[in-house]
This record gives structure tokens, C-alpha cells and sequence, in this order.
């Protein structure tokens, strides 16, 4: 796949080379690129010979002495270098299949790929993956690979991705393995599916991929209430959450007492249905789920008590309200009155932000809309700033997920928005700066 360039940054090879915007790159060493990390592998050599088509057909072959691993400096229209790999299942707890419909476009796609476990993060099913897909994780070591599994049952995990050959990628997980690849796993909780007996099975078959599968979380479903057609699930209670995380706990001590990791999580949602204690900082591993919400509460609980520890208090005056989900709100009240104890005359109003859009089972912060800040704060006194997380937007974007602006936002409400970052510290300084 030939691969069309968009910019060449300045100071660059490419641009003493003089390749430009708008140019083609064809080949390296005879090889037409599959991605963006075939593109990465061939011009890490010291030697390279480059085939340019510029607009008008004319080719350049380009010969090229640098040292190993340099760049070239060239950025293509497409991060990927390739199309990005959509899902083929149908999960039964697919958020994606409960957001209603007239989103903006780029919600509606489901990623499977690869290449943006390792890039970005995100979780695969490792149903799109192919024996030469595994090769080259392997070959070029992309590691850590986030993992899907959900269940290591195969009869039910084909039933919960509505996929037949669902079941059959353990093969590849153990080829990972071998090979010395880095993952992490997540398991979606869905009540009556895969909790219970399911969930003791999948925790114990999965500590066979121990060292290299350095962690799994469990976190539950979210419902939304736009699941008309959809396969029937049901919320868990508080119940619930505790034989959860009895069964996580269990789990943990065994496998610390064992191997030194606690390697299977709760998600904090988990502790906060069932009105639980965060754990103990150590307890996470080095927070190595924390982009799937694991020990995001316990983590932001020790920034804050340690940057309140090098902060003199003082006299300022300021008022300022803080909009977030319902299940975090008694934590962030908790939060403000260790930073009050320190600024006694700083006022802070948590507003508990009821999710409208896409209903009332769903409470956390990340899933809020502009709309339902309007309509929940509007007319109300909310001092001289409104602050809101950073989850709460679009990636790199100051947008809703209802694609209402951070700018629409403060002209309906006349009052200036700060977006605060993840961080304690973060925190703290928005609401006394």
C-alpha cells in the first residue's frame, strides 16, 4: 500500500532530501510497507535505498547514509499507514450497540486492532488477528498487548461476542506467551453470564499465562438505556459487587503469596457499590490497569494527601463548584475537605451530575454530556469557576460526548470552565489558583 505524505517536519532527512507534502513513498529496500510499523522496522537501517513518486509520476531513488534508528522525518496522511481494523463481533455488553443514534459518526466505530493495543492502549478480542498478524506482534516485540478475554470458557466466550471462533484464540495468547510478549487482560462482568463460578474459572485458568500476562481487571457493564433488541442484562447491586471482590480478594492473596503480584484487579466502581474501602496503594501493582479504572480513586487519594503535605494554607478567598458523576462524588467531597482543612476560607460545591443522556444506571464522570451539565446546572449559583475532568471531552478536543463544546458550555452557564487533568496536584490547583 503506497503511502501519500502529508508533511515533512523541518531540519529533517526528508527535507534535505527534498521530499515534500504531497509526494508518495512507494518503497524501502525494495518493500512496500504494510503499516506504520513495517515502515518503523525498515528504516531503522543505516543504509537505505527510497523510492519517492512525486505528483507528476516522476519517481526519485533515493540513497540514504544515517545512523541506525534515526528518522526520516516524514508524517503520512494516515497514522496507521493502513486501514484501521474494525470488530466483526457482536458482544452482548458492546457499549458502542447502546448509544443512540444521530452521534457523531466516529463513536459508532468498533476497534479491533492490533496495532492500536499497542499504540493507544486499547483492548482487542483477538478475534480479527491472523496467524500472520501474531507473527509480526512477535517479530517487531509490541508489547504490552491488552486483551479482551471476558471468559476463558470458549463454549461461552463464543456466545458473549456472538462469534463462533471466539473460543479459539487461546492458541494465540500461548504463542504470545512464548514468545515473551507483555499483556494485560480485562474481564466485562456482565450478571448471570460470566460472574460467579464463570468468573473463578477464567481467574484460575488465566494465571497460566503468568509472568508475561502481568495483570487482568474486572469490571462490570454498563447499561445504558438505549438497549431495546439487546441481549436482556441486569445491573449489579451492592450484593453483588461484594461476592466480587470476596472472589478477587481470595485471588490476590493466593497468587501474592505464590508469585509476589496480586495480578488480577477490581475495577474501583466495584468497591464503590459495594460502599467498600479503596485498597492499599501496594495492592495495585504499580496501577497497571489504571487506564481501565483500576486504582484511579486510591492513586488520586495519595497524589492529593502528598502535594497537600508540601503546600503552606493560607487566607484566600474563592468559590467554585465541581461537576462529576454520581459514584464519584462522595470521594471528591472527601477529596475538597482535606484541601478546605488546608484553605478554610476556599468553598467548593461537588455538583453530582445525574447522567440524563444515557441514563441513570450509568455514573461515572467520564460518560457525562454537555447537555446534562446545562440542564443540571443552569440558573444555579455555582461561583466564580466550574471545573470538570478531562475524561469528561473527547480526546485532544475541548467536546462533549454529545459534541457540545467546552465553549457552548460556559456561555450557557456565563460562568469559565477549567478542565482539570487526572493528577492531585492538578486538582488541588485548580481550586485554589
Amino acid at each position: 500500500m503506497e503511502q501519500r505524505i502529508v508533511s515533512v517536519v523541518p531540519g529533517s532527512i526528508a527535507e534535505e532530501l527534498e521530499i515534500e507534502a504531497g509526494d508518495v513513498l512507494v518503497s524501502v529496500n525494495g518493500q512496500t510497507p504494510e503499516d506504520v510499523f513495517d515502515y518503523r522496522y525498515l528504516i531503522n537501517e543505516e543504509q537505505l535505498l527510497v523510492l519517492i513518486r512525486k505528483p507528476d509520476g516522476e519517481e526519485w531513488e533515493l540513497e540514504i547514509e544515517k545512523e541506525y534508528e534515526d528518522d526520516l522525518g516524514i508524517e503520512f496522511e494516515n497514522g496507521l499507514m493502513d486501514e484501521y481494523r474494525s470488530c466483526r463481533n457482536k458482544c452482548i455488553f458492546c457499549f458502542i450497540d447502546q448509544l443512540p443514534k444521530g452521534m457523531r459518526e466516529t463513536l459508532y466505530f468498533k476497534d479491533d486492532d492490533s496495532r492500536l493495543s499497542f499504540l493507544q492502549g486499547n483492548y482487542l478480542t483477538l478475534t480479527n488477528m491472523s496467524d500472520h498478524d501474531i507473527d509480526r506482534i512477535i517479530k517487531y516485540k509490541l508489547s504490552p498487548i491488552n486483551i479482551s478475554f471476558h471468559t476463558t470458557n470458549p463454549k461461552l466466550r463464543c456466545q458473549m461476542l456472538h462469534n463462533r471462533f471466539a473460543g479459539e484464540v487461546f492458541g494465540k495468547v500461548r504463542r504470545l506467551k512464548e514468545a515473551g510478549i507483555e499483556m494485560n487482560g480485562q474481564i466485562v462482568l456482565c450478571k448471570g453470564v460470566n460472574d460467579g463460578e464463570e468468573l473463578e474459572r477464567s481467574i484460575r485458568d488465566l494465571t497460566g499465562y503468568m509472568p508475561e500476562l502481568q495483570s487482568v481487571s474486572v469490571v462490570p457493564v454498563g447499561l445504558t438505556r438505549y438497549r431495546e433488541g439487546l441481549y436482556p442484562l441486569e445491573p449489579f447491586d451492592r450484593e453483588d459487587a461484594c461476592k466480587v471482590l470476596d472472589c478477587i480478594q481470595r485471588w490476590q492473596e493466593k497468587l501474592f503469596r505464590e508469585h509476589g503480584t496480586h495480578f488480577i484487579h477490581a475495577g474501583d466502581e466495584w468497591y464503590l457499590l459495594a460502599e467498600r474501602p479503596m485498597p492499599a496503594e501496594d495492592t495495585y501493582d504499580g496501577y497497571l490497569q489504571l487506564e481501565n479504572g483500576v486504582g484511579m480513586v486510591r492513586l488520586l487519594d495519595e497524589e492529593i494527601r502528598e502535594s497537600l503535605s508540601g503546600i503552606t494554607g493560607d487566607s484566600r478567598e474563592r468559590r467554585v463548584t465541581i461537576a462529576t458523576g454520581k459514584l464519584a462524588a462522595p470521594i471528591l467531597e472527601g477529596h475538597v475537605k482535606k484541601i478546605t482543612e488546608k484553605f478554610p476560607y476556599v468553598s467548593v460545591q461537588v455538583a453530582a451530575i445525574k447522567n440524563c443522556f444515557f441514563g441513570e444506571k450509568i455514573t461515572v464522570a467520564g460518560l457525562l454530556t454537555g447537555e446534562d451539565l446545562i440542564g443540571q446546572l443552569k440558573g444555579k449559583d455555582l461561583g466564580s469557576r466550574l471545573l470538570i475532568t478531562e475524561h469528561m471531552l473527547k480526546s485532544g478536543e475541548p467536546v462533549f460526548l454529545d459534541d457540545v463544546t467546552v465553549e457552548e458550555l460556559e456561555k450557557t452557564l456565563q460562568i469559565k470552565v477549567s478542565i482539570v487533568k487526572s493528577g492531585g496536584n492538578d486538582l488541588i490547583r485548580s481550586i485554589i489558583e
